[in-house]
């Protein structure tokens, strides 16, 4: 998923990407082949922290695929198919309560 950031400045991204899309340049830009287990791709991928809403709450790579629920994956696609609800999941959710939280606090 992405979504257009509020225009402010010619420096700026031209969208926000989050969720599975945001994971996607990990993938492309690893060497992890497939299947792998999920341990694997946590270490070929950095256990990087993907964003899941346009807020840029984001949450880690290996939290997501503990909630999977899915050990080994077959195909990147089989891996994004088994995130993608999760990640939704994190998006309709804000977060959970620290992260509500942390929006309301002004610093």
């Amino acid at each position: 998923m992405a979504v257009r950031p509020p225009q402010q400045g010619d420096d700026e991204p031209d969208s926000l990407e989050f969720g599975i899309a945001a994971l996607s340049p990990y993938l492309s830009e690893s060497d992890l082949t497939f299947p792998a287990t999920a341990d694997e791709v946590v270490r070929a991928l950095g256990d990087p922290a993907i964003p899941f809403d346009a807020n840029g709450n984001t949450v880690s790579l290996s939290e997501a695929l503990t909630s999977v629920g899915e050990t080994e994956f077959d195909s990147k696609r089989e891996l994004l198919d088994a995130l993608h609800p999760v990640l939704e999941e994190y998006r309709e959710s804000g977060g959970g309560i620290f992260s509500q939280l942390r929006a309301l606090l002004p610093f």
